[in-house]
């Protein structure tokens, strides 16, 4: 839980609470429904969302150990290990070892899991095409820049540095 005295004061830069709320509601909302397509297709196996978010973090860094998932994902080692073991099991993923730290466990999609999170992607993209194409390229630059300044400060370089690897 974040401690709201950490947080920066407010500098009033931009001071209308009414578009301030509208902008988080439609935060919510939006993250909703850009969820809900993909929702379904993961319910069709039995998973949920800490399942999508392991699928695509594991596809867009082959060969990531559980140490570097654990670091994005910001969850319990025991979160994820539940989840990691029913897509391995499940033949959605395969823990290799590393080269030279035989102990480390490397994660890869399998060719299952790399449909799966085609399945999953192609639906997202799709919706954020029709916003973007919508909004128009002013609209999208300025989105990108909105949503790289909501991220902390300490981690907004390095999570910059790992979505432009992709």
């Amino acid at each position: 839980m974040t401690d709201l005295n950490i947080l920066p004061a407010d500098t009033g830069e931009f001071d209308d609470k009414a578009q301030l709320r509208q902008a988080i509601e439609l935060l919510f909302f939006a993250y909703r429904d850009s969820t809900s397509d993909p929702d379904v297709v993961l319910a069709r196996s039995g998973y949920g969302r800490a399942h999508h978010r392991v699928i695509h973090f594991v596809g867009a860094n082959p060969g990531i150990n559980v140490a570097q998932l654990l670091s994005i994902l910001r969850i319990t080692k025991q979160s994820l290990g539940r989840v990691l073991k029913q897509l391995v099991d499940e033949g959605y993923i395969e823990q290799r070892p590393g080269k030279l730290d035989r102990r480390q466990r490397l994660l890869y999609l399998t060719s299952a899991g790399q449909e799966m999170e085609r399945q999953l992607s192609t639906l997202q993209q799709a919706r954020v095409r029709r916003a973007f194409a919508a909004a128009g390229e002013t609209a999208v630059a300025g989105y990108l820049k909105v949503l790289e300044n909501m991220l902390n400060e300490p981690s907004r370089k390095s999570i910059l540095e790992l979505i432009k690897r992709g």
